[in-house]
């Protein structure tokens, strides 16, 4: 969580040897249709000084037209392209099944997008199918917000601090 606090803070010239801000700049895109875990998700963020911006869509059908830039997402400055996809897999319209592979297919453009699965289920069957259609990571969802809390933490701590971040291509 210190990755976003210090990261959200940096000034170009505090960048070294050339860096920018947009290597600092880590937009995440939370698909949630659970209105608790929202309110969870944001409260961790909030709690943690967590400054980047974190984009909410609460079905799988309203990920692909943010990812797409489709309707109101078409101003990136507004909804930038995610550098981290946090998604559940049991949502409306689509699942989170149908979005990863979507975003996964062969030659999909934003396919380089990291996405961690953050379902209740614990299902072997779930989990399988995840990292087969091209989860990074799978989690499974804790019950109380100390545990979200956590579980939160240490995915930005991974993927937002440990992890080289490949280049995104746009849409």
């Amino acid at each position: 969580m210190a990755f976003f606090a210090c990261a959200s803070r940096l000034s170009v010239d505090d960048c070294e040897s050339g860096e920018t801000m947009e290597k600092n700049y880590f937009p995440v895109l939370l698909v949630e249709d659970d209105l608790n875990d929202i309110f969870l998700v944001k409260r961790a963020f909030k709690i943690a000084q967590i400054e980047n911006p974190l984009q909410v869509v609460t079905d799988g059908q309203e990920a692909i037209n943010y990812l797409k830039g489709d309707g109101k997402y078409a101003d990136r400055e507004a909804y930038p392209l995610p550098k981290l996809m946090v998604m559940d897999i049991k949502m409306p319209r689509r699942t989170g099944f149908e979005v990863l592979e979507w975003v996964k297919k062969k030659d999909g453009p934003l396919k380089r997008i990291p996405i961690v699965i953050v379902s209740s289920s614990d299902s072997p069957s779930d989990i399988n199918r995840a990292y087969e259609l091209g989860a990074n990571a799978y989690m499974v969802k804790p019950m109380d917000f100390r545990a979200v809390e956590h579980l939160f933490n240490t995915i930005t701590q991974y993927w937002g601090l440990e992890c080289a971040k490949p280049e995104l291509e746009t849409a």
